[in-house]
């Protein structure tokens, strides 16, 4: 049986924590990447500490949505980070989607699609008046046009996407056990069928190593 894929969103700018997070997550019943959004990439000895990791799967969530040259100049400027994934919106369209993937080299990029954080009723407050599913799936086939290695997208529209996108799928919105905290399309990690499971706070908050443990249990 392969092993179940996480990436643990450190969402933290205190590096003790980070390393904390590391140490304590090692483990050989789930294959673990790290997660490094905005926040921390954004402070101040954030980039120094990714250049400095070693051996270690790295995804970096910046959600980068601009025009085509700022994306590109974007994407050069990470390239000597050595990280493994990097996120993009799919609504930068697709003309930067594509500009972006033939200079991102060996880092695979990643379309991010709705966040999980959304409904349908806020969908209609921003102007859209496709259904999340419905819009969803269209970034998935966008993505798939502009040969993108991975996408993001809640536990409830994997089933749909798989249709279109064959390559990796990462989903955040996960919980271990029933617990959520501010995601309102998310999942317990056991029900969720996708390639990497995105999973911050239940890890990281308490005993590390413990909640390790009961997410290799829930996986089985």
């Amino acid at each position: 049986m392969k092993k179940r894929k996480i990436f643990i969103a450190c969402d933290t700018t205190n590096l003790a924590k980070v390393n904390k997070i590391i140490k304590q997550s090692k483990t050989n019943k789930i294959k673990i990447g790290y997660k490094f959004g905005l926040e921390f990439m954004n402070s101040k000895k954030g980039r120094q500490f990714i250049s400095s990791l070693k051996n270690k799967i790295i995804f970096v969530d910046l959600k980068l949505n601009d025009t085509v040259n700022t994306m590109m100049s974007a994407v050069k400027s990470l390239k000597d980070l050595k990280i493994n994934y990097l996120t993009v919106h799919i609504s930068s369209g697709l003309a930067a989607l594509r500009a972006v993937k033939k200079v991102s080299g060996s880092v695979k990029i990643v379309g991010v699609t709705t966040l999980t954080s959304l409904d349908n009723k806020d969908l209609k407050l921003i102007g859209y008046n496709r259904s999340i599913k419905n819009l969803v799936t269209h970034q998935a086939k966008l993505a798939k046009k502009a040969a993108l290695d991975a996408l993001v997208c809640s536990p409830y529209e994997v089933s749909a996407v798989r249709k279109f996108f064959k390559k990796e799928i990462i989903t955040p919105g996960v919980q271990i056990g029933k617990r959520n905290y501010d995601q309102k399309r998310s999942m317990e990690a056991r029900k969720v069928k996708s390639d990497w499971l995105v999973i911050g706070r239940a890890i990281t908050t308490g005993n590390i190593k413990k909640n390790i443990l009961n997410l290799a249990k829930e996986l089985k």
